[in-house]
């Protein structure tokens, strides 16, 4: 089976921006299913989903966050940007909440130990 790791970039705000999260879930679960290895990592702004889900301000917030808590419980992997979340005031959130934090590159994770290891790399 293939590797790919789905990087998304796209914070809340935006329709665009909601599709693009909703579809790095979606991707995530398909590939996932169908046995490839798949690691999401919630990069930029993106590191802003995972703070409004661990503080649900509406039923959409809920609902996504219902959605990535499925797929962490079928044991997707996954990582914020250490770098980014502090760039976006979400660190101390997400350290609360036990939300893995990956530093690896420059405060970032590392797309080239990504890619040396085999993974595809899809960024949304």
């Amino acid at each position: 089976m293939a590797k790919f790791a789905i990087i998304l970039q796209a914070g809340p705000g935006t329709h665009e921006s909601h599709a693009r999260m909703f579809h790095s879930m979606v991707y995530s679960r398909e590939l996932s299913v169908a046995g490839h290895d798949v690691q999401l990592i919630f990069d930029g702004a993106a590191t802003e989903w995972l703070a409004k889900w661990g503080n649900p301000q509406d039923a959409d917030d809920r609902g996504m966050g219902g959605f990535f808590t499925q797929l962490k419980n079928a044991g997707l992997a996954y990582a914020a940007c250490d770098f980014c979340s502090s760039s976006f005031k979400v660190r101390d959130e997400l350290k609360s909440l036990g939300e893995p934090l990956d530093a690896e590159y420059l405060g970032h994770p590392s797309i080239a130990r990504l890619a040396g290891e085999g993974y595809q790399l899809i960024v949304l």
